[in-house]
């Protein structure tokens, strides 16, 4: 600011487009001695290559002062082409003339994209103000508009974090935002309770995640969150922070902005490689500190959630017998698959059972409603139910009945689904009570698959249940049991899905093992649910 606190604009560099010489030289005379850069051209074309190499090389002159009168295109013309240029829209143009100014000569100025008009010879105290304010006013411009796009990059960096479904779809959305705030690489660590670090990049090629440097970096930022809250921000110089974190093998001074989650655990760290005399932009760090709180605060509960996953997956896998550790079952060859949901998914309720009974061997494949670790437990419940109720029951309509009023005891807003088979190895003769779930498909050796016609309400809505359907099966014959995790995709009717599952299981190769392994590289990928499947048949 001045002695008149009006804003300085000295050390801008003025394009003077003139053909006169002497013109130039005067003109370029008065602005050289209140600070400013000049760069003199004498047409328009040169003025407008002059740009373009500017343009190119970064250096865009501040202001232009253009001569309405040019031998090779009028100024109102040069200025209607560099409007007409995005990278040059904002450039202020002032035309100016020494031939008589009618009022219409300032119009067609002002109509072209201009900006102010001067007629000369003028004062140097006039030429200088006119400057300052078609400067000024450029700046003003331009600030505003650059604050509201990056209103609008952090807003849509927010967004994106919010949506992520894991901690490392996250910490990608957040260093994509991070980057498009800066126009730089950036690198975004986000570390849970567990300590386990999860890593995000955009435009860079980092260091590999198992990297020395990489270890490195990662220890430095767990050592600026620890004991602090809030949003932080410093810059660490290059011989601190690794070499190659944003390029392979080059050392560079880097800016990190740390946010601490509430729960004192969870923090996040934006890191962006920063010029060490590069001048601070206070409005560029507040941004960036917006992001990495809102950032930390959608990481809680992501990261809590896969705390939570682990226990319901550990839970399911300490319950589900293993196939290399089924029981013994006299007279039938069994095989079973367990196939939790995706990493960004929530774990589900699926469960497999094959038990030796008075009547013959039992076999069951159910899903409890719901995810989390409470769909979890309940299936926990529902299959150490099923082996008491076993010790002197064997009717699968009868076990349905009891797991039904079981649930409507002791889990009155819990439902399931459940497939019961009993399976009489010595007859072939298979009685299947069905619960609200996907019936059997039996194939037999011939090849072909046809669902079993076995239906009934789901567990735990207390409603009559049907009499068991029976089929009998020839000793080659395969029995498939499975949960809609494998085939339920959303958008697609349910009878669609069964339709081709049927048609993949047809023309699956002999054996369970392949069956299952078909059935599961055809449909298992990448899947919203989990995955429990039982094949059997006559040994």
């Amino acid at each position: 600011m001045d002695g008149n606190g009006t804003q300085q604009t000295t050390g801008t560099t003025v394009l003077v487009v003139d053909d006169v010489a002497a013109s130039r030289y005067a003109m370029g005379a008065v602005l050289r001695r209140a600070g400013h850069r000049v760069v003199p051209v004498a047409s328009g074309g040169e003025a407008l290559v002059e740009l373009d190499v500017r343009l190119r090389d970064g250096t865009l002159p501040d202001v232009a002062l253009v001569d309405v009168g040019l031998p090779d295109m009028s100024g109102y013309e040069l200025c209607r082409r560099v409007r007409a240029q995005p990278p040059t829209a904002a450039l202020p143009v002032v035309h100016f003339s020494a031939a008589a100014t009618a009022p219409g000569d300032r119009c067609r100025g002002l109509d072209a994209g201009g900006d102010a008009y001067l007629t000369v010879p003028a004062e140097p105290q006039e030429i200088q103000a006119v400057v300052r304010a078609a400067v000024r006013g450029a700046r003003r411009t331009t600030g505003a508009e650059t604050v509201v796009h990056r209103l609008t990059l952090l807003t849509e960096a927010i967004v994106a974090v919010q949506a992520a479904r894991c901690p490392r779809e996250l910490a990608h959305a957040a260093a994509d935002g991070t980057a498009r705030l800066t126009a730089a690489p950036a690198v975004v660590f986000v570390t849970g309770p567990d300590g386990e670090p999860y890593r995000g990049v955009a435009r860079c090629r980092p260091a590999p995640a198992d990297s020395a440097a990489h270890r490195a970096a990662e220890r430095l930022v767990t050592r600026l969150a620890e004991g602090r809250s809030g949003v932080h921000s410093t810059v660490v110089p290059a011989p601190l922070w690794p070499a190659g974190i944003f390029r392979p093998g080059i050392e560079e001074d880097a800016r990190l902005t740390v946010a601490t989650a509430q729960d004192g655990r969870t923090a996040v760290c934006l890191a962006t490689p920063v010029r060490r005399a590069a001048i601070t932009d206070p409005a560029a760090d507040g941004l960036l500190a917006r992001l990495a709180q809102a950032t930390a605060l959608a990481a809680e509960p992501l990261l809590l959630y896969q705390v939570e996953r682990h226990v319901a997956l550990t839970l399911q896998h300490s319950f589900l017998p293993q196939p290399h550790k089924l029981p013994h079952l006299p007279g039938v060859d069994i095989v079973v698959r367990y196939v939790p949901a995706s990493r960004q998914t929530e774990i589900g309720g699926d469960f497999y059972a094959a038990l030796r009974t008075g009547g013959g061997v039992l076999t069951a494949v159910g899903d409890v409603v719901g995810h989390s670790l409470d769909a979890a437990t309940v299936m926990v419940e529902i299959r150490h139910a099923l082996r008491a109720y076993c010790v002197d029951e064997s009717d699968p309509a009868v076990l349905a009945e009891r797991l039904d009023r079981m649930l409507q005891l002791y889990h009155p807003d819990v439902t399931a689904t459940v497939c019961l088979a009993l399976v009489d190895p010595g007859s072939g003769l298979v009685r299947i009570a069905n619960a609200g779930h996907i019936p059997p498909l039996i194939l037999p050796e011939g090849g072909g698959a046809q669902y079993v016609d076995a239906c009934g309400p789901l567990l735990g809505l207390g409603l009559e249940r049907p009499a068991p359907t029976e089929r009998r099966l020839n000793p080659s014959d395969r029995l498939l049991m499975v949960t809609d995790g494998l085939i339920e995709t959303r958008g697609i009717p349910l009878e669609t899905s069964l339709e081709q599952l049927r048609t993949a299981a047809a023309d699956a190769p002999p054996g369970l093992d392949t069956l299952c392994d078909v059935l599961l590289g055809c449909f298992g990928h990448d899947r919203e649910d989990d995955i429990a499947m039982l094949a059997l048949r006559l040994g």
